[in-house]
């Protein structure tokens, strides 16, 4: 019996792994940022690239906040080159962080996009810093 999920067949394992493991150096979830940061090492900077008053307002604990347009050579320098960024922004429904990737692989800079941003961060039930 033939449905939408089994119709085409599933990758052989090969082939599902360079996928998985490919995803998984562009990206991370918000679950392994909080448990990353509760060892007081994280090994990354946690970018906010959303604007100055909405960081302001509500952020993720640990972050900094450099809007998009604000990701230069210049901003940068301070940190070294190999150091890896992971990047968010609102949530799904935005495409911030992908610009802010996409900027930072630009500059040469690792980078790896939250996925969920502020909304992924709600949904797991973490808290925020801000005025809000």
């Amino acid at each position: 019996m033939s449905n939408e999920v089994t119709r085409i067949q599933a990758a052989p394992s090969p082939d599902a792994i360079a996928h998985f493991q490919k995803r998984l150096s562009l990206e991370t979830d918000c679950a392994d940022v909080f448990a990353a940061f509760a060892t007081g090492s994280p090994g990354f900077v946690l970018v906010d690239v959303r604007g100055r008053k909405a960081f302001a307002a509500s952020h993720v604990p640990g972050a900094i906040n450099i809007p998009v347009m604000d990701l230069t050579e210049k901003r940068l320098a301070a940190y070294p080159a190999d150091t890896l960024f992971v990047v968010y922004c609102a949530g799904p429904h935005c495409n911030g962080a992908d610009k802010g990737a996409l900027r930072l692989a630009g500059l040469g800079r690792p980078v790896k996009l939250m996925i969920g941003g502020m909304t992924g961060w709600a949904d797991e039930g973490f808290s925020f810093e801000g005025t809000v």
